[in-house]
């Protein structure tokens, strides 16, 4: 029996989604969909992705990622070609809160990226993926979503959803051999968080967040909280009295 996985990653683009298909890449047996929105890109990271793993399947697919009718479509077309074993949505934006605040369709359109077009990713292929009755659907949230806070509340509160959604879904496939994953990055360095750099905690390296994405993905865990270290932090500020946290600059 092959072992040869197949991998499906929407918003292939992203810093984090590119260092998880490395990974994957250092399997002998990996076939991979890349989904995206610009095809230059794309075919540029294939290229790449194939100098890895010259025996690798990579496919490309171009996607609009705020349109029902595309989200459908690509989902119907990578289903038809064969099961799928992993599902990782990736994509999403991070402008500043202020930003958002002054301009609504910024502020719709955050919201839009960060979580109406995750839910609907996820739900355009969970119908497909039920009926084969394995694999992992995988979401990236964020650590932000686990409490509104001023820094970043419009982002924070797409991510939110993005949680309860994960939950809820979670919830359908109690029992079946279909797992939902939802993954929490705290702040890391990539070109999303340009706008961090220097101006807080030390951000967590890109490559290692992707180690714990793929090692978490393969044992099965529900949660990943990456680093581990933001598991405990969020913990205690969901947990804070509100006397306490209005007082904080966060």
């Amino acid at each position: 029996m092959s072992n040869r996985k197949r991998i499906v990653i929407v918003g292939a683009t992203s810093a984090i989604a590119q260092h998880c298909a490395r990974l994957w890449l250092q399997g002998s047996e990996v076939d991979l969909v890349l989904i995206g929105r610009e095809q230059q890109r794309l075919e540029i990271i294939a290229a790449d992705f194939k100098v890895r793993n010259s025996g690798a399947h990579i496919v490309i697919e171009q996607a609009n990622f705020t349109d029902v009718a595309s989200i459908v479509e690509v989902a119907r077309k990578v289903m038809d070609q064969g099961d799928v074993d992993i599902l990782l949505i990736a994509h999403g934006a991070l402008p500043l809160q202020r930003d958002c605040q002054e301009d609504l369709v910024l502020c719709e359109r955050t919201l839009e990226i960060n979580a109406i077009s995750p839910v609907l990713f996820a739900e355009a292929f969970a119908k497909y993926m039920e009926r084969q009755a394995h694999g992992a659907i995988a979401l990236i949230g964020s650590v932000a979503g686990d409490r509104g806070r001023r820094s970043n509340y419009v982002y924070g509160a797409a991510k939110g959803l993005v949680d309860r959604y994960a939950q809820g879904l979670r919830h359908r496939f109690v029992g079946k051999a279909l797992k939902i994953v939802l993954i929490k990055p705290g702040p890391t360095d990539t070109p999303m968080t340009e706008s961090m750099k220097g101006k807080g905690p030390r951000l967590a390296p890109v490559g290692d967040v992707a180690k714990d994405i793929v090692n978490g993905i393969h044992h099965g865990r529900a949660v990943i909280y990456t680093p581990r270290k933001w598991r405990l932090i969020m913990w205690v500020i969901e947990r804070m009295p509100d006397f306490i946290f209005n007082k904080m600059n966060i």
